[in-house]
């Protein structure tokens, strides 16, 4: 095709489009496999803060800006934080590795979208309910509070990244089939696993501190 005739044709993308616009992502798959178009939410309490498209590397746009994680798409929040241990600190092509091929085995054995069964688990292991410590006086006393939306994101990631580190480290479990564990039992509520036991913990103590 002619310069001439790209320059007619409607459909053809603009050159000068950034990588994020709504044209260059409409038709992507993440991973290249997986459609994140047709996502269900179930809590609307934390919907705002997980993003999910089809780009899982960003290369830092984001990181200097106060609050706009919540842009980042959920599957690179994801990464980011299995990137946060002593083995793994800077590799994120290693990281990206992990939760691709991790996807792959939960399809494998849900037939399920993993994006979907992602979502799902992030709802499920995120907190409602915490505890912080007030001081009355020079003594400590714990006080039960609510969690903002976007900090029930930032744990639920967090169990779920903790969960790998320790079910995967000097174990014969390999990290992807660890995550994909971690994330089949998040989303069926399994309380075996990790980060709804941990999910349940925090509330159970906060119920106490009432």
């Amino acid at each position: 095709m002619s310069d001439a005739e790209q320059d007619a044709d409607p459909e053809a993308p603009e050159p000068d489009a950034p990588a994020d616009s709504e044209q260059a992502t409409e038709n992507a798959l993440l991973f290249g496999e997986w459609d994140v178009s047709e996502i269900e939410y179930s809590d609307p309490s934390t919907r705002r803060y997980m993003n999910v498209t089809p780009i899982a590397h960003t290369q830092g746009r984001h990181a200097s800006k106060q609050f706009q994680k919540s842009e980042v798409s959920l599957v690179e929040r994801l990464i980011n934080r299995l990137m946060q241990t002593e083995e793994n600190t800077g590799k994120k092509q290693q990281a990206q590795r992990i939760v691709r091929d991790a996807f792959d085995t939960i399809h494998s054995r849900t037939e399920d979208n993993p994006v979907q069964v992602l979502v799902e688990a992030v709802e499920n292991a995120a907190p409602r309910e915490e505890t912080v410590r007030l001081k009355y006086g020079g003594i400590s006393v714990p006080k039960a509070v609510d969690v903002a939306p976007q900090r029930r994101v930032d744990q639920a990631l967090k169990f779920i990244a903790e969960g790998v580190q320790g079910s995967s480290y000097k174990t014969t479990t390999s990290a992807p089939d660890a995550l994909a564990d971690q994330l089949i039992g998040a989303a069926r509520y399994d309380v075996q696993t990790y980060s709804i036991s941990q999910k349940e913990e925090t509330e159970r103590v906060a119920a106490a501190a009432r």
